[in-house]
């Protein structure tokens, strides 16, 4: 099996599995209770929680665990607006996460108001754009970090600057770009973070929020005072530890893993660019998470290309896994400029720690000669 789908979900790290299954063998206390076995587990999630937050350069107090990267984004923008009433107006991009797209349509339900920021054929936002678009009612301005589906990474301590010269919050889904690139919560300024464990070879069901200190919020679950109050409900206490584990192991791998998967990246780059006559590459040149690659072949249909690379046990997928099972044409594809029949033809490989060299030249094998096939049957040819 070659895994080409990284940015939908990474395997669990064995080391993450092994700390997981230990920890539900041995301790089941609740992390709510006086006694010691739930004060044990207690101190367990504080070590998790100081991983998180030393991984994003903040105190531990500033990290607050969720379900999932979308409840943090939902918690980020309703928290917002639910603590400051009198400002109706969100300003994001057209190629946000859905978790941050329709989290603006309800709010557009409710009668606020949402500015769209458009992006240039890379997916990147004009900073002039946002400024006209930033109002004395602006209550929120929330940009993700890197793109999902094509990489693309956002100014975002630029857009921070200009929003905070206003006293404009800024939340960044860094969902995709936590464990790829470089995501100091400091250093990019921001009020609200969202990363996710399931991204860094972690379990899924767990997320997190950094919430910087003084920053205004409303509670997103209400109930009890788990998550200091602002998100309530057992927590999820095996996936915290679990995240906390993937993290250290990301620390452990980190640099050196990365350095290999880019170099994996621009050989497939590089070698699709090279046997494939009329492939579209989709994205910033240089300025993007190099792990993550989006190829258009005009006059074909994803589906056909990704269906027919699954008989040979290569998985790659059309675009987010969160709409994959949506007939739609990517939003954040046309945002780009793409027309809907050239983006209908677009792929998204993604790689990680699985994958190797081995895989790579068999993708560059397998691949031209599924393309060359798939245009044979529709009569394409490269040259027009």
């Amino acid at each position: 099996m070659i895994y080409l789908d990284h940015n939908a979900t990474t395997p669990v790290d064995p080391a993450v599995a092994e700390k997981m299954a230990w920890f539900l063998r041995e301790h089941f206390g609740n992390p709510s209770s006086i006694y010691p076995i739930g004060r044990k587990v207690k101190e367990l999630m504080n070590e998790a929680r100081e991983r998180v937050a030393a991984s994003l350069g903040v105190d531990r107090g500033e990290i607050f665990f969720t379900g999932s990267g979308t409840e943090s984004d939902n918690f980020a923008i309703f928290g917002t607006f639910d603590a400051a009433p009198e400002k109706n107006e969100f300003v994001t991009s057209t190629i946000e996460h859905p978790a941050v797209i329709e989290a603006a349509k309800v709010l557009e339900k409710r009668g606020g108001k949402v500015a769209y920021l458009p992006v240039d054929e890379y997916g990147t936002v004009s900073l002039d754009d946002l400024r006209s678009a930033l109002t004395p009612k602006t209550g929120l301005v929330s940009i993700m970090h890197a793109n999902n589906e094509i990489g693309t990474i956002q100014p975002i301590a630029e857009i921070v600057r200009i929003a905070h010269e206003r006293d404009i919050p800024v939340h960044t889904d860094a969902v995709q770009s936590f464990g790829k690139i470089d995501v100091d919560a400091r250093k990019l300024g921001v009020d609200f973070l969202t990363v996710s464990a399931h991204k860094i070879y972690g379990p899924k069901g767990i997320g997190a929020l950094y919430i910087r200190r003084g920053a205004t919020i409303c509670p997103f679950l209400r109930g009890g005072r788990q998550e200091r109050g602002l998100r309530a409900g057992t927590e999820n206490t095996a996936g915290i530890i679990g995240f906390g584990e993937a993290v250290r192991v990301l620390e452990e791998k980190g640099r050196k893993e990365l350095a290999r998967v880019e170099k994996l990246a621009e050989a497939l780059k590089k070698g699709i660019e090279e046997k494939i006559p009329g492939a579209r590459f989709n994205g910033h040149p240089a300025n993007r998470v190099k792990g993550t690659l989006n190829f258009s072949f005009p006059g074909l249909e994803a589906e056909a290309i990704l269906l027919a690379l699954a008989t040979k046990e290569i998985y790659v997928s059309t675009g987010s896994a969160c709409s994959e099972e949506s007939e739609e044409v990517s939003h954040v594809l046309q945002a780009i400029g793409l027309p809907p029949e050239i983006a209908r033809s677009s792929i998204r490989m993604s790689l990680g720690r699985s994958n190797t060299d081995n895989d790579v030249a068999v993708v560059l094998r397998e691949l031209p000669e599924i393309i060359k096939k798939l245009r044979a049957i529709t009569a394409f040819h490269p040259e027009g």
